[in-house]
């Protein structure tokens, strides 16, 4: 892998890793080869890392703990049950190396991963799994605590939560890590 730093054009294959610049070559690499496990896309290496700097604040911590207290920690928030059902622990995630938490994240995405097909669908297998591949306006939340941990999600506050809607801030910070200040070029 090449990445090109300093070019005054564009070459011609040359793709733009969203958030490359607030990650280290070995964290951006190992989140490439996950892709290619997976058989994903370059654009989805960049959905990959919008979701990571969603869900940790544009910190890439594995230490970073969720700010409503729902006991999620690390690079996409991982709930306490989920890490146990990965073999680990939020506690030991937490105190993990960023680029070791991606094998915990490439574990987690690997029962969706063949129904991971745009942005939306990647960042529903972090939220709430059973949305991967439904309709924009299905609605994932609308009362209760889950409503309420996730309320800054609801765009036109009408205490309905669609997937679009919770989308829609991954998306934004997609936008944000593709700029020349955010992001990284590799030839192809």
């Amino acid at each position: 892998m090449r990445w090109l730093d300093h070019v005054d054009a564009i070459p011609h294959g040359a793709i733009r890793l969203a958030w490359a610049k607030h990650v280290d070559d070995a964290f951006a690499e190992r989140v490439i080869e996950m892709c290619e496990d997976f058989g994903w896309s370059m654009d989805q290496a960049g959905h990959v890392m919008a979701c990571i700097a969603f869900e940790s604040g544009r910190t890439f911590s594995p230490s970073i703990r969720n700010a409503a207290g729902s006991g999620a920690t690390g690079l996409i928030q991982f709930m306490p049950a989920t890490a146990r059902g990965l073999g680990t622990t939020t506690d030991q995630l937490a105190e993990m190396t960023p680029i070791r938490q991606l094998d915990y994240v490439q574990d987690y995405f690997q029962p969706y991963h063949r129904r991971i097909r745009t942005l939306p669908d990647m960042y529903m297998a972090i939220l709430l799994p059973k949305y991967v591949g439904e309709p924009g306006g299905s609605v994932l939340f609308s009362s209760g605590i889950a409503y309420r941990q996730n309320a800054g999600l609801d765009a036109n506050k009408d205490g309905e939560i669609t997937k679009d809607e919770a989308s829609a801030k991954v998306q934004n910070m997609l936008v944000e890590g593709q700029r020349p200040n955010n992001s990284r070029l590799i030839a192809a």
